[in-house]
């Protein structure tokens, strides 16, 4: 059968997210649906990308020269080498199968050929979804949870990253404050356009995004000048979480590399400048409700007893989510950064955060706009038509009548300990078997240790000191992180979802850094930590 593509674009589908393409979700694409649309569209390339032990998005391309061959190419999948991919398999018996996600599907913003681009499931040479690959993890992660906590776990990254180009004259024009750069506005942020244009590719490619905005980090050095930035995403499911955040930085990267500038994703780039996180929001969420708040809007006990969770295996998570000698020169006291295993609500010092959420049952934008929504009986106002009537009362039912309903749906909870350097479906992973671990214990238990580890006050304040004593701390190098992941390795094993070889891999990387005295070391090698930064910048 003669494969017959259009030669022309009916529209530019670079700018349309492919479920607007498709007209359907996600979660209804069908094979004949993505043949309908490649047939329609003039695709000509497929792209297959799948994320690796590297943390990195790696690439298959395809041509497609007819409809046999894509479909052969989307049911199929195509074999690959996962020795060249993953440290824990041999080159003796290396082959994995690639398999195409439908529902991933979007169109790569860069291609000048129209080109269709899949996030990708690994399987093994039986045909079988292979337990150790990323992907796979997180899955088991989510179905595990599910079954144990009747609740779905959900979650969101902020994502930040230093931008950095020649400081030409322009550049020189309205300078930005060293590490004032919090929601700078341009002139004084030179990159704002930028991080939106990132913004609206990653929406795009289907990535759910809250907002953009510049951070504190900004500093000239080297005659460049560099800023810090941040796009933060809205809770999803934890899957499609993690797929947003690779395909995120991989958009980043990319679009950089486009217009000449760099882009580094390292926890820490420069001695006394902000460094980098990745903090990962959770939400519990079961039958539309968000479990984290009471039926009076307060932080539940089903909340504290994840945080227990949270709390116990706090210094085995970064083994997942710090995983360079430069994730512990961002982890350092007196800095935003957390070092000791608390949490608190509204607390930046702690590592487990309760951010303000909108559950104070104040309807703060009628406050500001009292006729926002309209007579409450247009229809009895005169001269209002029929039909602008409808429009006001549907805009006013669509105002839920508790107040704070929308509020609780909001409300998250805030790890800020992990970085870019993750591998993000691990990091995601053992969150939830953390949160899990904390639902298992006890109601008594639990509380009890979300009670002793709850922090009040700045933990980094000198008066504080004698408190944060009390506290356990973070690891300070990757071998600590890898001690402790070997101390709590059979909690993450417990269920099927991390594989022996996969925690044997982690730790063997960790400690190839053989960094246990790094803290030492820097203090008497005053360029250490410069060596250190070069080496992990592009992580």
């Amino acid at each position: 059968m003669a494969f017959v593509a259009k030669s022309t674009f009916v529209m530019d589908i670079r700018n349309h997210t492919f479920t607007e393409l498709i007209g359907k979700s996600d979660a209804g694409f069908k094979l004949a649906d993505i043949i309908r649309f490649v047939r329609d569209n003039g695709i000509r390339m497929v792209n297959f990308m799948y994320p690796a032990a590297d943390g990195r998005l790696k690439t298959l391309n395809f041509t497609l020269h007819s409809e046999e061959y894509l479909i052969s190419v989307l049911t199929c999948g195509e074999r690959v080498d996962g020795s060249s991919l993953f440290p824990f398999i041999e080159a003796g018996n290396s082959d994995l199968y690639v398999v195409p996600r439908l529902s991933t599907a979007f169109i790569d913003p860069f291609a000048e050929l129209p080109t269709l681009c899949f996030l990708c499931a690994y399987f093994d040479k039986d045909g079988k979804r292979l337990e150790c690959s990323p992907e796979y993890t997180l899955h088991k992660a989510m179905e595990k949870f599910t079954e144990k906590t009747g609740m779905r776990f959900e979650a969101m990254g902020e994502l930040e990253y230093y931008v950095s180009a020649p400081e030409d004259e322009q550049m020189q024009a309205y300078p930005a404050t060293d590490q004032k750069g919090y929601h700078e506005s341009a002139p004084f942020a030179k990159f704002n356009d930028f991080r939106t244009e990132c913004m609206y590719y990653i929406m795009l490619a289907g990535g759910k995004i809250k907002y953009g905005h510049s951070e504190v980090g900004t500093f000239r050095a080297d005659g460049k000048i560099w800023e810090q930035n941040e796009i933060e995403f809205l809770p999803v499911e934890a899957e499609q979480a993690a797929d947003s955040l690779m395909i995120a930085k991989w958009i980043i990267r990319n679009l950089a590399y486009r217009y000449g500038l760099e882009v580094s994703f390292a926890p820490k780039i420069a001695e006394g400048k902000a460094g980098s996180g990745l903090h990962i929001h959770m939400r519990l969420m079961k039958d539309g409700r968000n479990m984290l708040l009471d039926e009076n809007g307060k932080i539940s006990d089903i909340a504290r007893r994840a945080i227990a969770g949270l709390m116990e295996l706090a210094t085995s998570i970064t083994a997942f989510g710090n995983t360079n000698p430069t994730s512990y020169l961002r982890l350092v006291p007196h800095q935003e950064a957390p070092t000791n295993v608390c949490w608190g609500d509204r607390n930046r010092s702690v590592l487990v955060r309760i951010p303000l959420g909108w559950t104070s049952g104040k309807d703060m934008f009628s406050e500001l706009n009292p006729d926002a929504y309209g007579d409450p009986h247009p229809a009895s106002a005169p001269g209002v038509k029929p039909d602008e009537a409808d429009r006001r009362e549907s805009c006013a039912d669509s105002v839920p009548a508790d107040s704070g309903r929308l509020g609780a749906v909001k409300q998250t909870m805030e790890i800020r300990s992990a970085d870019c350097s993750a591998d993000i479906y691990q990091l995601l992973s053992a969150l939830s078997i953390a949160c899990s671990y904390g639902l298992s214990l006890s109601p008594e238990k639990a509380l009890e240790i979300a009670a002793r580890t709850y922090v009040d006050v700045d933990i980094h304040k000198a008066e504080n000191e004698s408190r944060a004593k009390r506290l356990e701390h973070l690891p300070d190098s990757c071998m600590a992180s890898a001690a402790s992941l070997e101390a709590q390795r059979d909690i993450y094993e417990a269920d099927g979802i991390f594989r022996p070889e996969m925690t044997d891999a982690v730790i063997r990387r960790l400690c190839q850094f053989d960094d246990l005295d790094l803290r030492d070391r820097l203090r008497h090698n005053k360029n250490l930590e410069l060596e250190l930064v070069r080496k992990f910048f592009w992580c």
